[in-house]
């Protein structure tokens, strides 16, 4: 269950500013912060958004926890806020910083690897791709820190329900205990273009952006089938500041905070998303028939265009 991905890496990360030469007033900015699985991803959208409206976009990428907290702690007040875990937006944002939202696009979990190391040629070779986590040396491995970001709990999660799956015991804890923990999501696969990891649980998207190998695990596993929910929610993960999060298929979704500086851009920008499907699925990622589909009191700009389909 292998797939390799043709694109290349555009290395862009953390923060950055993208926009049309001389549009540089105050009423022409637009701040995103957003997941940072989303990176690549938003920054080629923004560039395209900004060139169309003579805008500006203000983009910076972290693990979703991180972008919850910095919003709550007034460290950040973007205009725009993406989230990789659509619960926890609801849990962390609503009532005080929003009443809305819209779920514009979904993902998968499975294994970004390098063909070139012995980890990797295993599970080309079809080994069971358990027995090759599990014997990998420390480092070898490498996952999202799950207290900064929904990767690395959903990866926590996964190796749970993969315990039940195939009736491996101790698969959980041998592979997080051994595996290399990335605090900042953007960098997670760059440990495997260096060579100094071999594999990284991770996104299918990311994977494409980084032009690696995906090994694909089964719908069970994945958090990608909504058929498979029930299953999903049996295991959650509880943040050291208390907040727990279940298990549920993997989509994003994107608000225009209360308050915001550019709330018209800011919608101009999420109803952008919604009529983005195509770009979004060449990037990766996956816009199945269920989406777009908005959450609370959203403005009618955002209803009008998930009632007709995005």
């Amino acid at each position: 269950m292998k797939q390799r991905s043709r694109r290349t890496f555009l290395g862009v990360l953390g923060s950055s500013v993208v926009g049309a030469a001389g549009c540089l007033s105050g009423d022409e900015r637009l701040s995103v912060l957003a997941a940072g699985s989303l990176a690549v991803a938003l920054e080629e959208l923004g560039e395209e958004f900004a060139a169309d409206r003579q805008a500006t976009v203000e983009g910076e990428y972290h693990g979703s926890t991180v972008v919850m907290q910095m919003i709550e702690d007034g460290t950040r007040y973007p205009d725009v806020a993406v989230s990789a875990d659509v619960q926890m937006l609801r849990d962390r944002l609503y009532p005080d910083f929003t009443a809305w939202d819209v779920v514009f696009a979904a993902n998968e979990l499975g294994l970004a690897y390098s063909p070139e190391t012995d980890l990797g040629s295993r599970l080309e070779s079809d080994e069971p791709w358990y027995e090759v986590l599990r014997s990998a040396p420390d480092g070898a491995v490498a996952m999202s820190e799950p207290e900064l970001d929904p990767l690395g709990y959903r990866a926590i999660q996964m190796l749970e329900l993969a315990e039940e799956y195939y009736g491996v015991e101790g698969l959980r804890r041998e592979v997080s205990e051994g595996a290399y923990r990335e605090p900042d999501e953007p960098r997670l696969l760059a440990g495997i273009e260096t060579g100094d990891r071999a594999v990284a649980i991770s996104y299918r998207n990311m994977a494409v952006d980084h032009g690696l190998p995906f090994y694909e695990l089964p719908d069970e596993l994945n958090f990608s089938n909504p058929a498979e929910a029930d299953y999903y929610s049996t295991v959650s993960y509880t943040t050291d500041d208390g907040y727990t999060a279940r298990g549920s298929p993997m989509s994003y979704n994107a608000t225009v905070l209360d308050g915001a500086d550019n709330p018209e851009r800011g919608q101009e920008f999420v109803s952008f998303l919604l009529d983005s499907q195509d770009r979004l699925e060449a990037l990766g990622l996956r816009v199945p028939g269920r989406l777009p589909r908005s959450h609370g009191s959203s403005p009618s700009s955002i209803t009008r265009r998930v009632q007709g389909g995005g």
